[in-house]
């Protein structure tokens, strides 16, 4: 009876034993599988922000070469057309006594601030010219344009020394610019504009765009899909986003918007 008892204690505890390993080997599975259910999950995850960057960056791009066929076409077709009206007003043979006379000349400087504005467009559509003159010429040559307007006033600084973005980067912050310029001007009713460009801090370039005008709530704003400005936002984010850059929004009604770009500065190792 004793070995009976003792070999049942045995058998008992290798059973327990037995019981124990099969549950250790099936919780053991079980985390296999969640460990790799949650690398799937990720995985898929991360191949949907490619896919979505994917479409985004062909969007731009195709929205780039868009904008470099109107600049073309501005400068190839209707920029030749009104030259052509231009000289052709400027031979008739009128007398300062005609009664026509006044009405040629205004139209003669209409003309000419027309072709004069629309050559500054082209300019800013054109995306060949912003990767050969670089972004803060770029950024300057626009603000120029802004400033004979009188629209508002605008003042525009540069620290550090240029670093020479490649060709889709700078495009993307110069687009970037100009949609922040755009909404100053739509939607703001600022008399002054403070734009900042840095590129000696930390190895960082950094765009800042700072008005006085009306504010908003950036968060609603960014939500509102019936917004203009609101889906100017997000095309500025997106744009930092495809480009490894972070932009900040701060701003409430009644006290004005800062807007803040900040990208790192890949520069090569001396």
């Amino acid at each position: 009876m004793p070995d009976q008892g003792q070999e049942l204690y045995v058998v008992v505890l290798l059973g327990m034993v037995l019981a124990l390993l099969l549950v250790g080997f099936i919780l053991f599975l079980l985390f296999l599988y969640q460990k790799r259910q949650h690398r799937q999950e990720k995985e898929m995850v991360r191949m949907k922000q490619e896919y979505e960057q994917e479409v985004l960056r062909s969007q731009l791009e195709m929205q780039e070469a868009t904008f470099k066929t109107i600049a073309q076409e501005l400068h190839d077709n209707i920029g030749q057309v009104l030259s052509v009206v231009k000289l052709s007003l400027s031979i008739l043979p009128l007398e300062k006594e005609h009664p026509a006379y006044e009405s040629v000349q205004n139209s003669r400087q209409m003309l000419n601030k027309i072709i004069y504005d629309m050559a500054d467009l082209t300019k800013s559509l054109h995306t060949d010219r912003i990767s050969q003159i670089g972004l803060v010429e770029a950024i300057r040559f626009d603000l120029e344009s802004l400033r004979r307007t009188g629209l508002i006033e605008v003042e525009f600084s540069v620290e550090g020394e240029e670093f020479p973005f490649e060709s889709q980067r700078a495009i993307f912050l110069f687009r970037m610019f100009q949609e922040m310029i755009n909404n100053i001007l739509k939607h703001s009713k600022a008399t002054h504009v403070n734009i900042a460009v840095n590129y000696s801090i930390d190895d960082k370039f950094v765009l800042r765009v700072e008005d006085n005008g009306v504010g908003f709530d950036p968060e609603k704003k960014q939500v509102s899909a019936s917004s203009s400005s609101g889906i100017g936002l997000k095309s500025m984010t997106n744009r930092a986003r495809l480009i490894g850059g972070e932009i900040t929004i701060q701003s409430q009604p009644g006290k004005g918007t800062v807007i803040q770009v900040e990208l790192p500065l890949e520069r090569e190792a001396l």
